[in-house]
């Protein structure tokens, strides 16, 4: 599955729809560690697609999302399991660790 951008509205139907896990990218197009982390999440997506599905959120346009969830540094990555938030990575990182880490709470 190749990650698909969203958009607030549809990330509470996403998380009550999903039957795995949900990984999603919060990202910035200016944002130059975002850029850098895009391709290591669309492998990710492709190479976890049986037990995550991966999405990506802009938080320029969902700005008002972003404060409430208090994503103030991008990137935020953060593991949806059962609808809840069980996890949230900040920061670029190499594609091991950050496998390693959504392993750990999926």
């Amino acid at each position: 599955m190749a990650v698909k951008q969203i958009e607030a509205e549809e990330l509470s139907q996403i998380l009550s729809d999903a039957t795995k896990a949900v990984l999603v990218d919060f990202w910035a197009p200016w944002c130059g560690p975002c850029r850098a982390l895009g391709p290591i999440v669309e492998e990710v997506a492709g190479e976890m697609a049986s037990e995550l599905d991966v999405y990506k959120m802009n938080v320029d346009d969902n700005y008002d999302f972003a404060m409430q969830n208090k994503i103030v540094s991008i990137p935020t990555l953060m593991v949806f399991k059962g609808g809840v938030c069980v996890h949230r990575m900040v920061g670029a990182m190499p594609k091991e660790p950050l496998v390693a880490e959504v392993r750990a709470h999926i």
